[in-house]
């Protein structure tokens, strides 16, 4: 109790009451003069019993720059008195020792270092500002990565492309059926495009497809590369894809090789997911905000050019690091947020006019959809898994199962779709669905 509120027990006993004094205050306590407002005073005091530092320390540190930890500093800066209650502290002219514990505490720093609080806050500043342009230039370096990922990662695009196939083969014969592009924020919406039989969904069908072409496209490489190193062996591996296993075992096989594949695709995205919850109001005042007080300082030293002591020497020193350091970072947070813009216009050309969203809403749309995915496939291996085990409880006598029936899905709603795009989409593959 003492230590965390500073309750000072001085007797066992109650204090013994004045008989003259109708509500029981000490006589020493009705002594005390108090100059704060009583709530103030009262929180005050309470302040200061909690701090594990003397007056002398606290002095010391203002004079001659010696560092006080975070705690201390933060509490020493809320306690800070108005400029009118300095001035009443300052021109108090009675006995300083029947001051109440908070005013006694203000008169004596205040009478030692008029501009006390000044310092505190600076300190406090001074302090706090590593961690803070740490994390803004973390900040920077995971938006700049986060660009990197989207511009190179090419299985990314894959699956964008078989999306935009997808659309335009289901609006086949309509005014949306030969788009270029489709805006982004529609990715969010495959999942509520259901097959005719309400069985699955575009999103499934669409991944289940890509899965399947990269199982595929790592078979072939797969044979490629063997029969280039024996004859034999692509005898064998062509008798092995051709042969030996029927069409259903070889979508199986593409299917398990494959979905390693687009399921590892969203831990290559760790810093789109990263980016996309960084609070971009807030990660866009940093450095203005460290450069506005920083400025404050800078002017509030100024007014001691011709004082000395520690303190004035070490922020001084301080704030020529901190104005070059914050220069640098302008420089390199235009930098970045120029590539981020770039990289919108890349997947949605004429974004960047829209004045109300956020610069980050790509990395935001990007990370709900590998989330889409992950469960897709997921959900993929799931189903793989039990027609495995139905496939063994059924016995070799069971026939196979027939082959796939083609999934049919409804036009896609109005709006879907868009023609509007700078690029067009890239040739088919031999792996398209």
């Amino acid at each position: 109790m003492e230590a965390l509120f500073g309750f000072v027990a001085t007797n066992r006993r109650s204090p013994q009451r004045n008989h003259n004094n109708p509500n029981g205050a000490s006589s020493s306590q009705s002594a005390q003069i108090f100059i704060l407002d009583s709530r103030k005073s009262q929180n005050t005091a309470i302040v200061l019993r909690s701090l594990a530092i003397s007056r002398k320390e606290i002095l010391n540190a203002l004079i001659e720059g010696q560092d006080l930890n975070a705690d201390t500093l933060e509490k020493l800066t809320k306690i800070a008195p108005t400029k009118e209650e300095e001035s009443q502290i300052l021109a108090f002219k009675g006995d300083p020792t029947r001051l109440a514990d908070a005013e006694s505490f203000l008169y004596h720093i205040l009478k030692a270092v008029p501009s006390a609080f000044d310092r505190l806050s600076a300190m406090f500043f001074r302090l706090n500002y590593d961690s803070e342009i740490l994390h803004l230039r973390e900040c920077l370096q995971t938006l700049e990565l986060g660009c990197k990922e989207l511009r190179t990662r090419g299985l990314f695009l894959k699956l964008l492309e078989a999306i935009l196939k997808a659309g335009n083969r289901m609006n086949a014969g309509t005014s949306r059926g030969n788009a270029q592009a489709f805006n982004l924020a529609a990715l969010q919406k495959l999942s509520d495009v259901k097959s005719t039989d309400g069985k699955t969904t575009l999103l499934h069908f669409v991944v289940e497809e890509v899965v399947r072409s990269e199982g595929k496209r790592c078979v072939l490489n797969r044979n490629r590369s063997l029969s280039r190193s024996s004859s034999q062996s692509s005898s064998n591996s062509s008798l092995y894809s051709e042969n030996s296993t029927s069409r259903e075992d070889r979508e199986k096989e593409y299917i398990m090789i494959g979905l390693p594949v687009v399921g590892g695709l969203s831990a290559e995205f760790s810093n789109v997911k990263k980016a996309a919850v960084i609070d971009y109001n807030a990660f866009a005042g940093v450095c203005s905000t460290l450069t506005a007080h920083s400025t404050e300082i800078k002017q509030f030293v100024a007014q001691f050019a011709n004082s000395d002591g520690g303190f004035l020497r070490k922020m001084k020193s301080f704030l020529k690091a901190s104005d070059e350091e914050l220069r640098e970072v302008r420089e390199e947070q235009t930098r970045v947020m120029e590539l981020v813009r770039r990289t919108t216009e890349y997947y949605q050309p004429r974004s960047s006019k829209n004045k109300e969203a956020s610069p980050v809403q790509l990395f935001v749309i990007v990370k709900n959809f590998l989330g889409m995915v992950d469960q897709v496939c997921v959900d993929i291996a799931r189903n793989l898994q039990r027609r495995k085990t139905t496939t063994a409880s059924l016995g070799s006598s069971t026939k196979s199962p027939p082959s796939r029936i083609p999934v049919k899905f409804p036009n896609l709603p109005p709006n879907f779709m868009s023609d509007k795009s700078r690029n067009s989409s890239s040739s088919d593959s031999e792996d398209e669905f």
